[in-house]
């Protein structure tokens, strides 16, 4: 499998609609309830890219395999330097080391554009045991569990706190 990592565009929109639509109604990753439609997305992704996160996909074969961005951690101006990140992976593409190109690039260009720290809120300490590991082994460290924040498909969900510093961290100042 040959995989190209390349920045989000607008035409894979659809793509990346149907892969988070997935993870809304069958899995515990994103908290939303009801899958956001295409315009909504395209909303989102033109905020982030328009405010310098980084927005990038995962291709193989022309078909799209994920998608990953960060964005905002908290949007009070002291946090300007710490982003939060997302991974969505195409139900048929997890488990192939997708998510670990896309975070992993995800981390290198949050660096070159001047984050000093990325945060993953990782949702569903039970049921995603993968995530949690891909980021340990891209050395984000555990900062902690806010335990029974979501309810859904009819259970509480956690979600985990994990951390990593991009670049110079915070040995020196921005």
């Amino acid at each position: 499998m040959t995989l190209a990592i390349r920045p989000a565009k607008t035409s894979d929109i659809p793509a990346i609609t149907r892969i988070y639509a997935h993870a809304v109604e069958h899995g515990t990753a994103s908290f939303e309830l009801t899958p956001p439609d295409e315009s909504e997305m395209a909303r989102r992704m033109s905020d982030l890219t328009g405010k310098r996160f980084s927005y990038i996909v995962a291709e193989t074969d022309g078909t799209l395999a994920g998608y990953a961005y960060a964005g905002p951690y908290r949007v009070r101006p002291a946090y300007r330097w710490t982003v939060e990140n997302s991974v969505y992976i195409a139900p048929a593409m997890q488990r192939r080391g997708v998510g670990r190109a896309l975070l992993d690039a995800l981390i290198e260009a949050s660096a070159a554009s001047g984050f000093r720290q990325m945060i993953a809120v990782i949702g569903d300490s039970t049921k995603q045991a993968a995530s949690i590991g891909l980021h340990e082994a891209l050395g984000f460290r555990h900062v902690g569990i806010l335990e029974h924040v979501g309810f859904k498909h009819g259970r509480w969900l956690d979600s985990v706190l994990m951390q990593r510093a991009l670049g110079a961290g915070a040995t020196t100042q921005p």
